[in-house]
């Protein structure tokens, strides 16, 4: 079980996003400085204790975007690309944040999820179910969680395990909850709208080999 630390952070999460966002292949921002906000998650537990993973959801003017962070003790070797910057944390000290999408751990838990294995954690408070994320799979194969691929392009990032089934993450979110009719598996969830209200729709989806 993760335990939340409600503490400092130099930067921010959301200081680190505002330059990485945008250079990102799926950001449908201009050339200005995304103006961020916060507007929903869930978390996922590492079953070593040893990553935080958090699913972020934020908002630039209009667009909300899902953005999988996870949390490192340390450098994650062969992952420099996937680096999005390093902060303070006011309790554990020098922490590490990597696009979680690149992060093998983080995959392999998102997998569980999506094969009801794991159950998706609330953002904010340790110990808490988030019941608003809820996971569907058909499939009648198990999700590998050895040597997945992952691909960023301008419509999301697909996590393609090595017998060709792909995860695709919802990059920039919509509200919407009908997959694709050829999907064997989703995730959906919910995010805070810029009036207050709440919208839902896939945060991602499995399509077969």
């Amino acid at each position: 079980m993760a335990v939340i630390h409600h503490t400092t952070l130099k930067p921010t999460k959301l200081e680190l996003l505002t330059d990485w966002l945008p250079s990102r292949p799926w950001y449908r921002g201009g050339p200005a400085a995304p103006q961020l906000s916060k507007a929903g998650g869930f978390r996922l537990d590492d079953p070593q204790g040893e990553v935080g993973i958090e699913f972020m959801v934020v908002t630039d003017a209009s667009t909300p975007y899902l953005v999988p962070l996870t949390y490192r003790g340390a450098p994650l070797d062969g992952a420099e690309h996937a680096l999005v910057g390093t902060m303070e944390h006011g309790v554990l000290g020098k922490r590490w944040v990597y696009d979680a999408c690149h992060d093998p751990v983080a995959v392999a838990q998102l997998l569980s999820l999506i094969e009801g294995r794991v159950q998706a954690q609330d953002q904010n408070a340790s110990d808490v179910p988030d019941r608003e994320v809820v996971a569907a799979y058909t499939g009648e194969a198990p999700l590998t969680t050895k040597d997945v691929t992952t691909t960023d392009d301008t419509s999301g990032t697909a996590l393609t395990t090595p017998n060709g089934t792909t995860v695709r993450l919802q990059r920039a979110l919509e509200p919407s909850s009908a997959a694709p009719e050829e999907a064997i598996g989703q995730v959906t969830g919910s995010w805070q709208l810029p009036d207050d209200g709440r919208a839902r729709g896939l945060f991602a989806v499995v399509h077969p080999a």
